[in-house]
């Protein structure tokens, strides 16, 4: 057995095969920094500017989780303000019924806010979206447009007095294997 001494004040007592390795590798720790914590990141202004890489994985991108629909209690009055805003603007109305929590609906608000479909939307349809809260909440709204929420998102397109145009049951409720093309389609069958 034989005691060394290495960086820092480190003792280590092993025999001379074990003490050579060990010397070595606890040197490089130290002089790395591995029995540290990791250093402290440099100062932004210091860090140079590198482009994120792009993460290749077999498996989907995951689906961002946006706050898209109101209180449940918005749901009845900002219905009738779109109701009023589409005689206005002779638009129809488009209810969206779902929940944040819902992935297929968060890929229906991305769809609805890309081109052309945002164009579309602006043009000929007054949007308003309808919490229902676990699928259980403002079903009186589904019930009253003929939607009947066995699947969300679930649209109902409306004239501007209120009539029923059209409503879905399941259609977008997979919305995370359509394309855009889909909401595209559905928004030129509907503008009127």
């Amino acid at each position: 057995m034989q005691t060394r001494w290495i960086g820092n004040g480190m003792r280590v007592v092993a025999t001379n095969a074990v003490l050579g390795a060990s010397a070595m590798l606890l040197g490089g720790m130290l002089l790395t920094g591995g029995c540290k914590s990791a250093p402290a990141p440099a100062p932004p202004s210091e860090q140079p500017a590198v482009p994120a890489t792009p993460v290749t994985t077999a498996q989907p991108a995951p689906i961002p989780h946006e706050h898209i629909y109101p209180d449940v209690q918005a749901a009845h009055s900002e219905t009738q303000t779109a109701l009023v805003k589409a005689r206005a603007e002779h638009k129809r109305v488009i209810l969206d019924f779902g929940g944040d929590w819902c992935g297929d609906c968060q890929v229906l608000n991305i769809y609805f806010h890309q081109s052309p479909n945002a164009e579309l939307l602006e043009k000929n349809f007054v949007l308003v979206d309808v919490n229902i809260g676990r699928m259980d909440q403002n079903l009186d709204i589904a019930h009253k447009y003929g939607v009947p929420v066995q699947g969300v998102p679930a649209l109902a397109v409306l004239s501007p007095s209120g009539k029923v145009i059209y409503s879905q049951n399941k259609e977008f409720a997979d919305m995370r294997n359509m394309d855009p093309q889909s909401v595209t389609e559905f928004l030129n069958k509907w503008k009127g």
